[in-house]
């Protein structure tokens, strides 16, 4: 069975101060939830406080994003070598990334390699528009997305990986896709994309998260549905009461089953 992983972005939210109570908040009733993964990542000025936060209860550190080189002349920009310092975890390929800033899927190809090289694991996003949704392109869009962000990684490096599919007429919307939809998708389109690459038993190793708009009171239907392996949190990650929830709901449907 897939270990669920349930992380929470916190996007450009949080002062240091802010970002240390809210973990603070969370911490004690995270740590004794038991069979699921739990990943809290806050902004890069709020790595290190968070990480004395949570140091030594098992929930997970992850960074937002990071540039795919070690060192070097590139202002404002976060290296792998940096971020391993403090975390496990790093999300790439977010939509709001390849809006705003314009990353390519091979752009986040190359990070998705820096991030294994450093010993990261990926939670590598992939999704597709509004537009793109209604004129019933999600299908092939999403799998090439699949295919282009994991080309030549091979199995090895695949199975160290964490995706998200996030559809982003979702994101923070409120209006998130059905269960059945949001599943189809993740094991129709995502898992399958996987398996032809390499293998339906690799494919049904690798964890697929659902991300946009997932709150306390969606979850446990959407986490119920066999092909979603978890969630990526954005504004409900931010109260803590709802986010605890969310990992509770996860865990007790791993305990059903």
């Amino acid at each position: 069975m897939r270990v669920p992983i349930i992380a929470g972005n916190w996007k450009m939210n949080k002062t240091p101060a802010e970002a240390r109570a809210l973990a603070a908040t969370m911490k004690d009733r995270l740590q004794v939830i038991a069979g699921v993964e739990r990943v809290l990542c806050p902004p890069f000025v709020d790595l290190v406080p968070v990480s004395e936060v949570i140091a030594g209860t098992g929930i997970g550190l992850g960074a937002q994003n990071l540039y795919p080189e070690n060192a070097g002349a590139y202002t404002g920009e976060v290296s792998p070598l940096m971020v391993k310092e403090l975390c496990q975890y790093v999300i790439l390929g977010h939509s709001e990334r390849r809006s705003y800033f314009g990353e390519s899927d091979c752009f986040v190809n190359r990070k998705v390699r820096a991030a294994l090289a450093h010993g990261l694991t990926p939670i590598v996003c992939v999704g597709e528009n509004l537009e793109q949704n209604e004129r019933g392109e999600t299908d092939g869009f999403v799998s090439g997305q699949v295919r282009a962000v994991l080309a030549d990684l091979g199995a090895d490096g695949v199975l160290k990986i964490v995706l998200a599919y996030e559809p982003i007429w979702a994101i923070g919307t409120g209006r998130a896709a059905t269960a059945e939809g949001a599943n189809r998708v993740i094991g129709g389109v995502v898992r399958a994309t996987l398996a032809a690459m390499y293998g339906r038993g690799v494919a049904e190793r690798v964890r697929i998260q659902y991300g946009g708009s997932m709150a306390a009171a969606n979850a446990r239907e959407l986490l119920a549905q066999p092909d979603i392996d978890g969630g990526l949190i954005g504004g409900a990650s931010l109260k803590a009461d709802d986010f605890v929830a969310i990992v509770q709901t996860a865990a007790d449907l791993r305990t059903d089953a």
